[in-house]
């Protein structure tokens, strides 16, 4: 069997036809998202690292991984844009390819055990997206299969290109540009699971047990201290009038007999 393979092209001539390719869609309106790896590390953040880990703790794509890698960080993905279930990219290769996957969203049953582990783990939506979580709700995320990442029965992926593989290294490199945007916009793992990250925030609050007592005197913040915290002017309840002195009562003078004229 013989492929219509394309002659090799150099990296410096691909990256020029892409970004003529992409100058003309930026002028017919279309977004373009490129992916920009800053060295050799592909990501940095919690969320990138652990999409990238999972990607290699899977044997099904051990062999095209490296290839992606290596597309990946010589600027090849010239554009990456991802929505509710899909990765839609462009790969500068021998040409433009065309790539798209599909990531299957977090069933019913697997994303209430997630949160339900979770609960009172998550204290902040803002905590949640930089990664700052304790070691236990850090490993129930990255959980292999019962996790927050797609397992590969959990991805669909075609490629332009004419490579035959089930994963060509176009794919591996969109795959890991992935990995490299979550460092930015770790809200769209979320996004492409299908999920709301701020359930996870709201079964921790609902599991947090109510204080029953008051805070001690000493522990509360006085509304000036409020202001300075939050930068903000609070208005002041209006001063109470002290009520007005009564004036005191004045003695009733006794009433004079009437001497009778008779006396």
């Amino acid at each position: 069997m013989f492929y219509d393979w394309k002659p090799y092209v150099p990296v410096a001539e691909r990256r020029k036809q892409a970004e003529r390719e992409m100058a003309k869609r930026r002028k017919q309106g279309l977004p373009v998202s490129p992916v920009v790896i800053d060295g050799r590390t592909i990501a940095r953040t919690f969320w990138g690292k652990a999409w990238c880990d999972n990607l290699e703790h899977y044997s099904d794509f051990a062999n095209r991984l490296p290839r992606g890698r290596t597309y990946v960080r010589n600027g090849s993905v010239v554009d990456l844009q991802l929505t509710a279930g899909r990765a839609a990219a462009v790969v500068s290769g021998s040409e433009l390819y065309e790539v798209a996957i599909s990531v299957t969203a977090v069933a019913t049953k697997q994303w209430g055990r997630l949160r339900a582990d979770c609960a009172g783990g998550v204290d902040s939506l803002v905590e949640l997206l930089q990664g700052r979580l304790s070691d236990a709700v850090m490993q129930r995320i990255c959980a292999p299969q019962t996790g927050l990442f797609p397992a590969p029965r959990e991805l669909r992926f075609s490629c332009s290109c004419p490579d035959v593989a089930s994963m060509c290294k176009h794919v591996a490199a969109v795959l890991y540009g992935v990995g490299a945007r979550l460092d930015a916009q770790p809200e769209l793992l979320f996004t492409l699971r299908g999920v709301d990250a701020a359930d996870l925030v709201a079964v921790a609050a609902a599991g947090a047990p109510l204080a029953r007592n008051a805070p001690a005197r000493g522990k509360v913040l006085a509304d000036d201290g409020l202001a300075e915290l939050f930068g903000i002017e609070l208005a002041k309840a209006p001063a109470r009038r002290p009520a007005a002195a009564k004036a005191p009562a004045k003695k009733k003078t006794p009433a004079r007999k009437r001497r009778s004229p008779l006396k």
